[in-house]
């Protein structure tokens, strides 16, 4: 027991002192995820608005699909984009194996269904009666479906929330595709996992801190934003 509590006193000591290899990791996950969060959110809201104002062949199966994507297990994705960034894949000649750039790569893969599924949804939850409305007051395709993204940005802004945090927590993925090298592609949960296992309670503790710490924001903001 004392153990842990002198474990957390040497976590907090870290975090206070700005200990340069805590925040270097944790710049690195914020720059990651981040960065995986954009680019999945230009490929996933419009597919989520394409999927939800348009009618055709297959369209419940397709969010069926996306939705079963939501509990894709990581590592099947990490093995799927190590497989297409090795050196004999098709996209080996990028060189973004065990690079940060391939990291990004692999967790855009992941939270796009993630996003989309609940892009969908959120356009879902606006009154149908108001589409119609808005047609039949003369508006365009084009002004409705502006105007039903306005009403739903909160619980779009949500879903792309909600995809930030599942990729800063995620680990499998980052572990294969970036290799956890210090200095170079370690984050966060692959920091934690590490030190764990070598007896380094006092790091693992900081950075779980931190970890949380990000988790506590993005759930304040979710609500916030629910609450809109």
């Amino acid at each position: 027991m004392n153990e842990i509590v002198q474990g957390f006193i040497e976590a907090i000591e870290l975090i206070l002192s700005l200990d340069p290899d805590v925040i270097e990791i944790t710049v690195r996950s914020l720059y990651v995820s981040l960065s995986a969060t954009f680019f999945a959110s230009l490929v996933a809201l419009p597919l989520g608005a394409y999927i939800y104002f348009n009618e055709f062949r297959g369209k419940r199966a397709v969010i069926n699909l996306l939705q079963t994507l939501y509990a894709l297990p990581t590592v099947i994705v990490g093995l799927a984009v190590f497989l297409m960034l090795s050196r004999s894949g098709p996209f080996g000649f990028l060189g973004m194996l065990f690079t940060p750039q391939g990291m990004i790569v692999a967790q855009t893969i992941l939270i796009i269904p993630l996003i989309t599924g609940l892009t969908v949804s959120a356009l879902s939850g606006i009154d149908r009666e108001m589409r119609y409305t808005i047609i039949s007051l003369g508006s365009s395709q084009l002004q409705s479906i502006i105007t039903i993204l306005r009403e739903a940005r909160f619980a779009i802004l949500a879903a792309v929330l909600l995809g930030f945090g599942r990729a800063i927590a995620e680990v499998g993925t980052v572990m294969l595709i970036g290799g956890n090298i210090r200095g170079f592609t370690r984050v966060l949960t692959t920091a934690i996992a590490l030190n764990t296992s070598m007896g380094n309670f006092s790091f693992s503790i900081a950075l779980g801190i931190i970890l949380l710490g990000v988790a506590l924001v993005v759930n304040v903001v979710l609500n916030l934003v629910q609450e809109r």
